[in-house]
């Protein structure tokens, strides 16, 4: 790995991390001012468990791509013991090449549900924030954690 490579990973981590961040104290500071309002003043934010949901599924799906780059999964590594290195490495491809079978399926049974969402305009029942564009955000982030798998599965090391 070069030292560009080093460079652009450690800046992709910090902005993601720093997008994460934000959305965690967005959804903090929302949920504290509802709280405050409703109890202290009997007048709760209207909208504000919908405008959570949905940060809090930007905030997940966000996140995936990234997990399937730094290989953050929870993992079961009780076969890596009776394995030696090639048969880790042949293993490492095949759960690979899964796990990127099942995000390109998910991608697209999820998109597939995000045109039927769009074509109805589903939208919040408060604040009537439509739905669709979320679902084909869910849709793209597994399509690319998909392809970060399979380049997994296929790079050379």
């Amino acid at each position: 790995m070069t030292v560009s490579d080093l460079r652009w990973r450690r800046r992709a981590d910090v902005a993601l991390g720093a997008a994460a961040a934000a959305i965690l104290l967005a959804m903090m500071a929302l949920t504290v001012v509802d709280v405050v309002a409703r109890y202290v003043f009997s007048r709760p934010v209207r909208g504000a468990f919908e405008v959570t949901e949905l940060m809090l599924l930007v905030l997940i799906f966000a996140g995936l791509p990234l997990v399937s780059f730094t290989d953050e999964h929870a993992v079961m590594d009780f076969i890596d013991r009776v394995l030696g290195p090639r048969a880790q490495r042949w293993l490492e491809r095949l759960v690979q090449a899964a796990c990127a079978a099942f995000m390109f399926l998910l991608t697209w049974l999820v998109w597939r549900k995000a045109d039927r969402i769009w074509a109805y305009r589903d939208a919040t029942d408060v604040l009537r924030i439509v739905y669709g564009p979320f679902v084909y955000f869910m849709a793209i982030t597994l399509g690319l954690a998909g392809l970060i798998h399979f380049y997994k599965v296929v790079e050379r090391r």
